[in-house]
């Protein structure tokens, strides 16, 4: 079984802070269990024009066949303009939906506005409905007074969050590798 962490923005460091830390946390509870993280900042992702995704090269080819193989995901964004990032909308037009198709996916959004987590109830859920995804029940949002001045997560509430998104993404899936 394979987690992938997805960091869906090209700036700032937050979402990559958090999405980390979910995935340490499921490192530490699970540790037979394979994680990755793809923090798209490292990546140069063409933007999706249609083609079939078999067409693409480079680190795009790259970030589908992540995607791809990965069989649960803990997917995070900045919010952005009460949305999310567009690297993350590219991110997953450029996947087939068939290959999210009965995974099971967790939310992770960053903000400077309180509600701001709506954007994981009202645009991501929709949207890993579509997919046909299996949605952990609770998310992680991160709003910027729970991190210090060195960009570490500090709040105590926030790190409880984390650690029962980890718990909740582990155990659905492990359920249905047992089903």
């Amino acid at each position: 079984m394979k987690i992938l962490g997805i960091s869906g923005t090209i700036t700032g460091s937050k979402t990559a802070i958090v999405i980390n830390r979910v995935i340490e946390e499921i490192k530490k509870s699970a540790p037979s269990i394979e994680t990755e993280v793809l923090d798209l900042k490292q990546y140069n992702v063409q933007f999706c024009d249609g083609r079939p995704p078999s067409d693409y090269t480079g680190d795009t080819k790259k970030v589908i066949e992540l995607i791809s193989e990965a069989d649960a995901y803990v997917i995070g964004t900045p919010i952005f303009q009460g949305s999310f990032s567009g690297a993350l909308k590219n991110l997953i037009d450029l996947v087939p939906p068939t290959e999210f198709k009965h995974k099971v996916m967790g939310f992770v959004a960053t903000g400077g506005n309180h509600q701001h987590y709506l954007v994981i109830e009202n645009q991501l859920k929709p949207i890993a409905g579509y997919l046909n995804t299996y949605v952990a029940p609770s998310f992680v949002f991160a709003h910027n007074e729970q991190f210090n001045q060195q960009n570490e997560i500090a709040d105590p509430e926030l790190l409880n969050n984390i650690s029962e998104l980890a718990r909740q993404i582990v155990q659905m899936q492990q359920q249905l590798i047992h089903n």
